[in-house]
């Protein structure tokens, strides 16, 4: 079921030419800025990777990914959904060292996925990893990660608007940080989403920290794959997004399991088997570099820099008629 919101009397801020040219600017700015700010080097990473693998990232577990046979290779291949495993492979291989990492351009199909504003089948993110030590898995260490990110996206927001007078987004550079489990409290007759519009809209940048673990109600926050994120220190970055009225997430993110938790998220979720992957057996058994990392959503970023409406605004995708039909009388214009 496809979902649509029209805000009232919305009109664009920027016309087609100037809009291409505030992505490219919000782009190439943001990353250079993100690159200096957590010491990371840009890397080439894969479309697809080898169903075998289990390099591909599972999601909340029920999505399929776009997956097609390689008669030259003799094996099955599937479009990534991220690169949340593959990127700590990559700075094991690449020789990265404690305090530097990487980043890449991710682009995935995501065919599974419910569109509406912010949501395409066409996923376009900043995938990036960081090596740390053992010292610096803790809840501090990712809440200050994650003020250095929320930090460049407001840098970036400042100077965009400079060139583009006709934008006028406010971001909040504080950041309200919560738990899962103290969001549940505050609003304990509310869903997870209804939670989080009360918390953004209330502080405007917030990070809520515990995504994929079970709650005291039995539920967990939002699903999380067992095998990348630790549930106690991942979280969500999520904005209030003025236009659309709503909380906006801009990335996911975490410090990454070690062999211990991958062990205990691995029985908790039933996923046993994929104890025998590759991944799996070299971060079991310690081969694996201790990171840090998430995707940033560019697509999602400028869209909350720029104001827009919808998603189809900042990149080209395809949706339902329904939603063409609706988005061109309301004079939204998709890509």
């Amino acid at each position: 079921m496809n979902s649509l919101y029209i805000p009232e009397g919305y009109i664009p801020k920027l016309d087609v030419y100037d809009t291409q040219k505030a992505i490219s600017f919000i782009k190439r700015t943001f990353q250079d800025r993100l690159a200096q700010a957590l010491h990371l080097k840009r890397v080439s990473a894969p479309l697809f990777v080898t169903e075998a693998s289990g390099l591909n990232d599972n999601l909340s577990g029920t999505e399929r990914p776009v997956s097609f046979d390689v008669p030259a290779v003799g094996e099955s291949a599937e479009v990534v959904h991220s690169l949340a495993k593959w990127k700590r492979m990559a700075l094991k291989e690449y020789r990265f060292y404690v305090g530097n990492g990487l980043y890449t351009d991710m682009n995935a199909i995501r065919r599974d996925e419910e569109l509406d504003n912010i949501h395409s089948i066409y996923v376009d993110q900043w995938d990036w990893e960081r090596v740390i030590t053992k010292e610096e898995r803790t809840k501090e260490y990712l809440i200050e990660t994650v003020k250095k990110i929320v930090g460049t996206i407001c840098d970036t927001n400042e100077l965009l608007k400079i060139d583009f007078p006709a934008l006028d987004t406010e971001l909040s550079r504080e950041v309200k940080v919560i738990e899962s489990e103290e969001l549940l409290a505050l609003y304990p007759d509310k869903t997870a989403k209804e939670r989080e519009y009360e918390i953004t809209k209330k502080y405007g940048t917030v990070l809520i920290i515990g995504i994929g673990k079970k709650l005291s109600n039995g539920e967990v926050h939002d699903k999380r794959a067992p095998d990348y994120d630790d549930w106690d220190l991942n979280g969500d970055i999520l904005f209030y997004n003025k236009v659309l009225d709503r909380a906006f997430e801009i990335s996911s993110m975490g410090i990454r399991v070690d062999e211990a938790s991958l062990d205990l998220q691995l029985k908790e979720s039933g996923c046993d088997d994929r104890r025998s992957l590759p991944f799996h057996k070299m971060l079991l058994e310690g081969k694996l570099p201790l990171t840090i990392g998430g995707g940033i959503g560019q697509s999602r970023l400028c869209m909350l820099m720029m104001g827009s409406a919808h998603i189809g605004e900042v990149q080209s995708s395809i949706w339902d008629k329904e939603t063409l039909e609706r988005c061109n009388a309301a004079g939204i214009r998709l890509l």
